[in-house]
């Protein structure tokens, strides 16, 4: 398992989960906000991520770290 913790979101993720390559995103109280498609940078079950969550991931995967 891996987490990161940026700008008030707490991201984490499971070695050998199920496809598509996802994490599993919190709020900074430890709320479930839903789970992101890392290729598409999609939100699962109509899930809707705002746009600083997706520029954060998307520098994350850019640093290899995710």
């Amino acid at each position: 398992m891996g987490r990161i913790r940026r700008h008030g979101y707490v991201i984490e993720w499971f070695i050998g989960d199920h496809d598509p390559r996802h994490v599993h995103v919190y709020d900074a109280k430890g709320g479930f906000m839903g789970r992101l498609n890392l290729n598409t940078l999609t939100g699962h079950e109509g899930w809707n991520p705002d746009k600083k969550l997706l520029k954060l991931v998307a520098e994350l995967k850019k640093q290899g770290r995710l």
